[in-house]
């Protein structure tokens, strides 16, 4: 019967389409297999899918796209080449599209509580689609902060043949007086003006030249830390992390990942081949020597969980006292994304670190080859972005896990971005229940040197989601106090947070951590070479205190966040939904 479509009825498998030789097992004839799913084909038929296209493997093309986001804004692009080469290596690409937040409009107001709370969405959003559509393989196209780790995390439970292919990062912007910038510098420079030390104009003119195109926060923020750390993990091909967005060489990239997802199915090489104990170790190893946002560690601590790897806070501090510290990219020094990618990018960061015995270097990649194939012919070609290893901004890696009677489950901090000065330090603390009242604080001029603020009731169940600190690390920046002035809370930070920010306290204040039973005026000691944070207060004084002193009554919730506070861990388990 003309338009009839070609079946083996014999084994009730649709005709294969492919390359001679192929060995292929398809997970989608599950959905297209035999007459008994004429029903299924024939609403597969009405999206206008051909008899080719329902012979050959179904290839998820998981993208981030909208036009919320600058880092996503042109992933539709991306797509696009990414569809055209999946279909010209043999298979039928199926584009869907996930939610994302972009974590600089979400800031500083009640839209950062979904933020966090969103990487669990796209992870149950990754499972649902390929569980319920059964692809064969998919390529996923994230570029920003939650999105990254949360379609990693979905990748891992599916374990379909996957890769990563990032929009890329953002251009560094330029000041009139050819000053460089980023999103940080506007920030920075609203408490600036706030201070009376810039005007209106200023202000405007750093607004307009900062972010001066699509791709994610030209830092080393969380975007690029987790896109950097894909790579590294095996998930990504080489330049996922550090391609700008607007470069030619993103095309290539986004073309490449196209191929090669094809040649991951017919291999059947899966995300949890990949990602390894050993791939782990890889990934902190780098992590150490980027100077990756604090955020990272949340991410891989929940990212490990999905592939059944045991990981702890305790591992990155022995970790990081082995691993040098390469790179000081923004926040943390001058440099950008761009940058990075001119000095030969996370390869040639890895072969610093392989050559010096650093790095597991047979593990796995998306490439089909090992770690240390991909980067054996990668070079360090500017060693003022990317320091030798005989010549590190420091012997320590760049993230740093502080314990103490404040953090008896730990505490994490950006030790690359703190001033020298305030590596050791005694403060006195200045309490406040929430982002906004610190903030008013510090406008107001009411925290002064030697103030250690604490903000709580911002952790994982609490905030409830965890909110990033920017805002007031970039007022108490902004206003010269990041010499002077701590600040520590359950909340977490932005990737772009400098100065002695110390997050992610654990147990949170909404569990009855001792940040909850802190004062004003008590004195706090701050020693991040040892990985110390303690309250300097008695022990009897502290089990007072949690006898007399009432928790904050539970805010009031509705729909997602509701559920999202009732079942998510505290942040030393990654802040995972069990």
């Amino acid at each position: 019967m003309q338009g009839w479509p070609r079946f083996n009825f014999s084994s009730l498998r649709h005709v294969i389409h492919l390359p001679r030789n192929s060995c292929i097992v398809m997970r989608s004839d599950r959905v297209k297999a035999g007459f008994e799913r004429a029903p299924h084909r024939s609403l597969m038929r009405a999206t206008g899918m051909t008899d080719e296209d329902l012979g050959r493997p179904f290839i998820a093309i998981c993208n981030s796209f909208n036009e919320v986001i600058p880092g996503h804004v042109h992933l539709n692009r991306v797509a696009a080449l990414i569809k055209e080469e999946v279909r010209k290596a043999g298979g039928t690409p199926v584009e869907f599209n996930l939610p994302g937040v972009c974590d600089g409009i979400a800031m500083g107001h009640g839209g950062m509580k979904f933020s966090l709370a969103s990487r669990e969405l796209i992870a149950d959003s990754v499972e649902t689609m390929l569980s319920a559509h059964a692809f064969d393989a998919m390529i996923c196209i994230p570029n920003c902060d939650k999105i990254v780790p949360g379609m990693i995390m979905g990748a891992l439970r599916c374990n379909i043949p996957t890769i990563f292919c990032s929009g890329g990062p953002m251009a560094a912007g330029m000041a009139e007086d050819g000053t460089v910038l980023d999103l940080n510098s506007v920030f920075e420079a609203v408490a600036r003006f706030k201070a009376g030390k810039i005007n209106e104009e200023e202000l405007h003119s750093l607004e307009c030249r900062a972010c001066p195109g699509a791709g994610s926060c030209s830092g080393m923020f969380t975007a690029n830390s987790m896109n950097c750390l894909t790579e590294v993990l095996g998930l990504g091909l080489p330049g996922n992390g550090t391609i700008p967005a607007v470069y030619a060489e993103r095309i290539r990239l986004a073309k490449t990942a196209g191929m090669q997802v094809m040649k991951l199915l017919e291999r059947n090489l899966r995300p949890r081949d990949i990602v390894t104990p050993a791939a782990f170790e890889n990934a902190l190893t780098t992590d150490m020597a980027l100077g990756c946002s604090t955020n990272s560690a949340l991410h891989l601590l929940a990212i490990a969980h999905e592939a059944g790897v045991a990981l702890d806070l305790h591992m990155i501090n022995e970790i990081s006292e082995k691993t040098p510290n390469l790179c000081h990219l923004a926040p943390a020094g001058r440099h950008h994304m761009q940058d990075l990618m001119r000095a030969g990018g996370i390869s040639a960061v890895m072969k610093e670190l392989l050559d010096g015995g650093m790095l597991h270097g047979d593990c796995l990649s998306v490439t089909g080859k090992t770690l240390a194939e991909n980067v054996k012919k990668a070079k360090n070609m500017d060693e003022t972005v990317i320091r030798p290893l005989s010549d590190p901004y420091s012997k320590t890696g760049g993230l740093a896990v502080l314990f103490g009677n404040l953090a008896p489950n730990g505490a994490i901090v950006k030790r690359s971005a703190v001033k020298p000065e305030m590596l050791v330090n005694t403060g006195t603390a200045r309490c406040f229940d929430s982002e906004e009242e610190a903030i008013a604080a510090i406008y107001a001029g009411k925290i002064v040197p030697g103030d250690i603020v604490v903000i709580r009731y911002e952790g994982p169940s609490g905030g409830p989601g965890m909110r990033e600190m920017l805002s007031p690390t970039s007022a108490i920046v902004g206003m010269k106090l990041d010499t002077t002035v701590a600040l520590l809370t359950d909340g977490r930070f932005s990737g772009a947070s400098c100065g002695a920010a110390i997050g992610h306290i654990s147990p949170e204040a909404a569990a009855g951590g001792p940040i909850a039973y802190v004062k004003d005026g008590d004195p706090i000691a701050i020693d991040i070479p040892n990985y110390s944070l303690k309250l300097l207060v008695s022990d009897e004084e502290l089990a007072k205190r949690k006898e007399t002193m009432k928790l904050k009554e539970p805010k009031e919730l509705t729909g997602y966040l509701k559920r999202y506070a009732k079942s998510v861990s505290s942040a030393d388990k990654g802040a995972i939904v069990e």
